[in-house]
């Protein structure tokens, strides 16, 4: 139970006070009135007694009581009917709420604060565990105190409001006080009215109530004398008079009203009377004349005033009404309806509090009123109360022995005549039975009750054990119950607790009164105050189950402030039991709902959620948050109410749809109802649906345009792409590239890469930008947690808007959404949204700024509502397939708002923002709105999607300014330039159009003469025609628009020639274009449109080509330059992409130092056929060309009927291309070792003249044509390839090989530092140095018979192919160390020097005339001579021998 404001001591004792009556006359009564009190209020503040009292009990020991109270009423004539008894406690139930600011029920945060103790302790759940300790901390404090004032009331008020019974005596009255006024003409007489009066009261049969203790009642005399008004001296002879007649301890002379009722406004008197009369007793019958109509039919009216209806009709009406008397037949008194009907007891709390009590007295008055009521007790009431008890015990004493009990062969004596005898029904169901008043088992309960209400607990206890054994014996089960309740009470209150709480008596009268007597009052009252007793004893869990047994259907009050107790009771063990506390409470809280007591059934759902919040109980909580809704709403209380619903609907809810359906209706409606009070305020946050702030995106500008045939819009950036880090990063390097370029290779400072589409993976630190009169599409992701369709109607972002010029630097004020806004910023609603259950939904909203300024997007603003009939039948999902606009609301909706908070990235680069939890902005909702810029539209034409490697096609593209201000510096940059191009600077490099030449061909091409096949053909073109060379990026490239400016609404086509990759496979190539407005701008510099091209790559061909050195050292001009270029090319493509067979119709060479000059392929075909997985091997001669460091020599040898002319556009393009590429991908890895190069200056320019005689300086480029069948038709594809050729003697291929990596490498370990420089030459290189050719007869006649030695005369050809004077030395004697060689090749000998030391110059060539001599005929390998070269002013590390590119055969024949 909750704690008490009194100790269960006091509690007893004061429900057990005797009880004095009040009867006045007439004009007493209007003295009292003055006071705007009656008689029995005017003293009952007064009626506890401030010192102890003293009497004698029967054995005429002292007793003492202390702290005694007596209770003065004024005469009932009529016992109170049960249903307004129920009307009043259930009003004293009501107006007792917990003090105002201590519990709130709902806390709309989201989170509940409640509790369960005045000391508002803070039951955080889901911490259990600290609430449970905070709960035993609290237990085990002494500062505890978790009151229920409202069940102290109750309690008082049942206490007080029981009718007399006969079976026992307690609340029956004692003595009897008479007042009358001393302004009254006679006022002896009128006492004497007034005794006989009480007399006919008494003993007459008309009158069965009240009840009186004993036929020879106190009467008190008071003569009641109005200082104010009143003749003192009159008032004290009167007295002397009672005195004389009653005696003076009978009679009192109480003087009131000292003062006029008029007082001052600074004088303040305390008033003791207001608690009082606000408790609402049974016996203040003011309270109740508010709002229960009297019956008594000359009283029609409810008296305002308070004053009692039986003065208005006299002395002779007094008594025939109670003041609890309905006016209409009651049935349950607990229901809502008769609730409705009746008056809140609120009302007349107000007006009684409202009005002055005791305007007329002084503090003298109090203290002669208090004075009054001790002089009663000490010498009237005491006095009779002792007197009685000893008379009774006389009685008894000389009767005791004579049987088996203290007076059970006494009754003759009593009575005269002997109880009838019981049937065996009868002694089942005995309650009936009842005891004549003269009974001596009721003298002897007379006497325990005086014993006990003069607190000698001790002769009570004996008298009750006494009577209840013969009770018991009688089986008067009533009577029986009766003296075991007060028999366990007065062993209780004992001093000195010499016996233990006999609690099984009080079982046993419990079960008594509710099983076999069927009185549910006497049984209530049993339980409370057994409970109490076994709470002081903190026996909490044997209170608990007492206080649950009497829970019934019969009375839903008692039972919801029973099961409060008991929850408490839970709470307070030792181990506080909270989960039985929470559901007992709900059980409370139900049955207080269900007798009309809304705050307290609100309260006990708030503090049982406490509890059950956060344990997973979502079904539990569902019910509990319903229902607060629910009282809160009836109650008014809209916010609590909103925010109870909120709570089950954002929650993960596992109700059935149809539940979660009805949830939604109720909310919806509370909400409307909470709106409704403040229409104009502002709009209120809804729960529902969910969104996810960081998934929300922007996106700047308009939607993409669908592709339109042949016309394909550039893909740009769109809402339906995903983001892709790795993309977004490349796009931004494309954009930095051109941006360098355009200012000089510097990134401007103020330089903010263009993000179209923000996301949550997007850098949002910055403001971004959005244009003018270009949409700002914001997608927000919406999600619905219910099992039921939500239907968002009129949704529209809300924003804020402040104006700036940013030319003029002036700011404008800021604006907040509304409809008049529209000129300023323009706002798209979306009618009919529908998201269906559990579905993640986005919908994207739009704005058009119409203004430069700053635009905060702070949310979205929409109607919710429930879609009609959304609730599945059968299983079947009525939702699926709702489409918009197909669908009907139910009519009920309600206008709100959720904000899009956004919280930034966590900040962890210092190490304060390490330790510490910060995030930076996000600021994707906060667009800066610039000036009018162009924007630009690209429209890609004929554009394929499936090449081959290699492959040449030409497509258009389109550019259009749908702007209204001109663009210009348009320019785009590709990380594979080598993929596009636009053609050449002039014209004259550019073919027309693809239908200037046969076949359609994208080349440039020429008809040839049959003569000049196998020839090479020369052209020659600058790499700055094509745009490469000219110290710009190679990767950016500038659109040749017609006067570089592109007019608004103006549109160009230009052509677009494209080639496929070299790899197969599917290729992203992205495209940036970027440009300018003609006019510069503080904010946007320039603009940008991406566009990803995809292509997948089919195989083609595959080429290899070697060069090495010619042995012929002259060609046609007479120079010793010319090399033999072998050309391998194979077919490796697969039939499934239907190319029948490849051509090659052209090889070219474009170098500035070489160039083709024949093919000395030995075929006559004209055309080099491949079919699938075939191979041709080509050779070509090629010689060195005039030096000429500007341009590039082309040499094409032609193998048809064109020549396609390779300086022009496109097929110059991609060489130049492939070469800026090929050269950007050497100088990346040359470029590591820079630095080490640096260290032996000297050093290495002699290696790099060693490295230059190895090098050779000569691109090829394959020309094809592939003949593809599609569709039974057949097309002719055309493309090329290029394969660089860098050293002698080197294979290279048309496309890198893939290097195979090992599958285990073993870790080396070592310091870059200490590497040591590679300076020496590798021997390929240097065998490069000195190109050596043997000229001699291939076959050679000699008689051997007429001379034995053949001489053969041989000439050494040595040339210098360095820049630079090389030492040769030529060593003779070697001969060929294996056997193997000496059978092939047979032995010779040189005759004449074995050595000999020349010194070439640069370029020089140097014929040495040799002699063979042989002396067998054979085949013979001349080519044994080592040569050795060293650079003049070098040491001789770097001599090594000459390799021979073939050997040098000669046949000796004999004649």
């Amino acid at each position: 139970m909750a704690q008490c404001v009194q100790s269960v001591q006091e509690f007893i004792q004061d429900s057990f006070v005797p009880l004095v009556a009040a009867l006045c006359s007439e004009e007493a009564e209007r003295l009292t009135r003055k006071n705007n009190l009656s008689f029995a209020e005017l003293v009952r503040p007064f009626c506890r007694l401030t010192s102890e009292v003293h009497m004698r009990d029967p054995n005429n020991q002292l007793h003492i009581i202390k702290n005694l109270k007596i209770a003065v009423n004024n005469i009932i004539t009529h016992p109170p009917q049960p249903g307004a008894i129920r009307k009043l406690l259930h009003d004293v139930v009501s107006v007792s709420q917990p003090a105002e600011g201590l519990v709130a029920n709902v806390i709309t945060a989201g989170d509940y604060d409640l509790n369960i103790s005045d000391r508002s302790v803070k039951a955080s759940v889901p911490w259990y565990n600290n609430w449970k300790e905070t709960l035993m901390e609290l237990n085990t404090s002494t500062f505890y105190s978790a009151t229920t004032p409202w069940f102290e009331s109750y309690r008082e008020c049942f206490l007080q409001s029981m009718p007399a019974s006969d079976h026992e005596f307690l609340n029956h009255y004692v003595a009897c006080m008479l007042v009358v006024s001393s302004s009254e003409p006679d006022p002896v007489e009128q006492f004497l009215k007034l005794s006989q009066e009480q007399h006919r009261i008494q003993h007459s049969s008309e009158y069965s109530y009240p009840k009186w203790f004993i036929p020879n009642t106190l009467k008190y005399y008071v003569l009641l004398h109005d200082v104010s008004t009143g003749e003192e001296q009159r008032a004290d002879s009167i007295y002397e008079e009672m005195k004389q007649r009653y005696g003076t301890q009978g009679c009192y002379l109480l003087k009131i009203n000292s003062r006029v009722s008029n007082r001052g406004a600074d004088e303040q008197i305390p008033d003791p009377w207001s608690q009082y009369l606000q408790k609402n007793t049974i016996q203040n019958q003011d309270s109740y004349e508010d709002y229960t109509a009297v019956s008594n039919k000359n009283t029609d009216h409810l008296i305002s005033d308070g004053i009692d209806s039986e003065i208005k009709d006299g002395l002779s009406n007094n008594f025939k009404t109670h003041p609890l008397q309905l006016d209409h037949p009651s049935g349950s008194l607990d229901s809502t309806d008769y609730m409705k009907a009746s008056t809140s007891l609120q009302d007349s709390k107000k007006s009684n509090s409202g009005t002055p009590h005791g305007a007329c007295l002084t503090l003298t008055d109090h203290d002669r009123i208090r004075q009054f009521i001790q002089e009663f007790t000490f010498r009237g009431l005491l006095p009779h109360i002792e007197k009685t008890i000893r008379q009774l015990n006389d009685q008894l004493i000389s009767r005791k022995g004579l049987s088996r009990s203290l007076f059970s062969a006494t009754k003759k004596w009593f009575s005269g005549s002997k109880v009838p005898e019981k049937s065996i029904n009868e002694l089942k169901n005995t309650s009936g039975l009842l005891y004549p008043p003269e009974a001596p088992e009721l003298q002897i309960r007379k006497m325990a009750d005086l014993c006990f209400l003069v607190q000698h607990y001790e002769l009570a206890y004996s008298c009750y054990h006494t009577a209840k054994k013969d009770f018991l014996n009688d089986q008067a089960m009533l009577y029986a119950a009766g003296a075991l309740e007060m028999a366990a009470v007065s062993a209780f209150l004992q001093p000195g607790a010499p016996r233990p709480y006999p609690a099984h008596y009080m079982e046993t009268a419990i079960q008594t009164y509710r099983d076999i007597c069927k009185n549910m009052v006497l049984a209530e009252r049993c339980v409370l105050l057994s409970a109490e007793i076994l709470k002081s004893q903190s026996k909490y869990s044997e209170a608990a189950a007492l206080l649950i047994r009497l829970t019934s259907e019969d009375s839903d009050l008692r039972s919801a402030l029973l099961l409060e107790q008991a929850a408490h009771c839970f709470i307070n063990m030792k181990s506080p039991m909270v989960r039985k506390f929470a559901f007992h409470m709900i059980l409370a809280g139900h049955r207080f709902s269900k007798a009309g007591q809304k705050k307290h059934a609100l309260r006990c759902y708030c503090q049982a959620m406490q509890v059950y919040k956060g344990k997973g109980w979502s079904l539990a909580e569902d019910h509990i948050n319903f229902t607060i809704g629910r009282q809160s709403f009836t109650l008014r209380q809209l916010d609590n109410a909103v925010s109870a619903f909120r709570h089950i609907l954002i929650n993960d809810s596992k109700q059935p749809p149809a539940q979660q359906g009805a949830f939604l209706r109720e909310y919806l409606y509370v909400y409307k109802n909470a709106t409704q009070l403040s229409p104009d305020g502002p709009l209120p946050q809804l729960p529902l649906p969910y969104i996810n702030s960081s998934a929300t995106r922007v996106f700047f500008g308009h939607d993409r345009r669908p592709a339109e045939g042949e016309k394909q819009a550039a893909t740009h950036v769109s809402l339906d792409q995903e983001y892709d880090s790795e993309s977004s990063q490349q796009w931004k390097e494309l954009e930095e590239q051109v941006v360098s370029v355009i200012n000089k290779g510097t990134i401007p400072s103020n330089f903010q890469p263009t993000q179209f589409c923000l996301n949550r993976y997007s850098d949002n630190s910055k403001f971004p930008l959005a244009v003018i009169e270009e949409p700002i599409t914001v997608e927000v992701s919406f999600r619905n947690p219910l099992k039921v369709p939500l239907l968002l109607t009129d949704l529209s972002l809300l924003w804020k808007f402040q104006p700036k010029d940013f030319s003029a630097k002036h700011d404008g004020e800021t604006k907040e959404q509304g409809t008049c806004d529209e000129d300023m910023v323009g706002t798209e609603a979306i009618a009919e949204f529908l998201i269906n259950s559990e579905e993640t939904k986005v919908a994207r909203l739009k704005l058009f700024p119409h203004q430069t300024g700053e635009l905060h997007i702070l949310g979205v603003v929409y109607n919710l509502g429930s879609v009609q009939g959304a609730v599945s039948l059968d299983g079947i999902d009525p939702s699926i397939g709702l489409q918009t606009g197909k669908f009907v609301s139910n009519g009920l909706s309600v206008r709100g708002r959720q904000d899009l908070e956004i919280q930034g990235p966590r900040l962890n680069n210092t190490k304060e923002e390490k330790t510490s939890i910060k995030y930076g902005p996000d600021r994707r909702l906060d667009p800066i709105i610039t000036e009018e810029m162009p924007l630009l539209e690209v429209f890609f034409i004929n554009f394929p999607t499936g090449l081959l490697c290699g492959e040449i096609r030409k497509a258009y593209v389109e550019f259009v300014n749908v702007s209204k201000c001109p663009l210009t510096a348009l320019k785009v940059v590709s990380k594979h330039p080598e993929f596009f191009t636009f053609g050449g600077n002039t014209a004259a490099l550019t073919p027309l159009s693809p239908s200037a030449s046969e076949n359609c061909s994208a080349y440039k091409t020429v008809v040839t003469d049959p003569t000049s096949v196998r020839t090479a053909l020369l052209s020659s073109a600058s790499s700055a025609d094509f745009g490469v060379g000219t110290g710009g990026s190679p990767e950016v490239i500038q659109v040749p628009l017609p006067d570089a400016v592109l007019l608004p609404g103006a549109s160009v086509q230009l052509p677009m020639w494209l080639r496929g990759p070299d790899e197969e496979g599917v290729h992203e190539i992205n495209f940036l274009f970027y440009y300018e407005s003609i006019k510069k701008h503080s904010k946007m510099c320039h603009r940008v449109l991406r566009h990803t091209a995809v292509i997948c790559t089919s195989r083609s061909l595959h080429i290899r080509a070697t060069v090495c050195r010619s042995n012929a050292l002259g060609d046609e001009e007479g120079r010793g330059d010319n090399m033999l270029l072998f050309v391998d090319v194979e077919n490796i493509n697969t039939s499934e992409t239907g190319v029948k067979e490849f051509h090659i119709v052209q090889v070219s060479s474009n170098s500035k130092h070489w160039k083709l000059q024949k093919s000395v392929n030995i075929s006559g075909d004209k055309d080099t056929k491949l079919a699938s997985r075939e191979r041709a091997k080509l050779c070509f001669k090629a010689v060195r060309c005039k030096n000429s460091e500007e341009n590039y020599t082309f040499a094409d040898i032609v193998f048809g009927n064109e020549q396609i002319i390779s300086s022009a556009s496109p097929c110059a393009d991609f060489f130049f291309q492939s070469l800026s590429s090929e050269f950007k991908r050497t100088h990346v890895q040359s470029h590591t070792h820079a630095s080490q190069r640096a260290v032996k200056q000297s050093f290495d320019e002699t290696v790099r003249l060693i490295q230059k005689c190895s090098e050779v300086d000569l691109n090829i480029v394959v020309l094809w044509k592939a003949y593809v069948v599609e569709d039974s038709k057949q097309l002719i594809l055309e493309g090329q390839h290029h394969v660089a050729l860098n050293t002698v003697g080197k294979e290279a291929f048309s496309f890198p090989q893939k290097q195979e990596l090992p599958e285990t490498v073993l870790l080396k370990f070592f310091r870059p530092e200490n590497t040591p420089v590679p300076a020496r030459p590798t021997p390929e290189q240097l065998s490069n140095l000195i190109k050596t050719s043997l000229h001699y007869p291939e076959s050679f006649n000699h008689s051997f018979h007429q001379k034995s030695l053949c001489l053969v005369p041989v000439t050494l050809l040595l040339s210098n192919c360095s820049q630079a004077v090389v030492d040769v030395m030529i060593d003779l004697r070697h001969k060929p160390t294996s056997s193997e060689a000496l059978e092939i090749h047979g032995s010779f000998t040189w005759l004449g020097q074995t050595q000999y030391k020349l010194q070439l110059k640069g370029q020089e060539v140097y014929s040495l005339q040799l002699k063979a001599c042989f002396v067998h005929t054979g085949v013979y390998n001349l080519g044994t001579p080592r040569v050795f070269a060293k650079l003049v002013d070098q040491v001789t590390l770097f001599e090594t021998s000459q390799q021979n590119s073939m050997p040098a055969l000669i046949i000796i024949n004999n004649i």
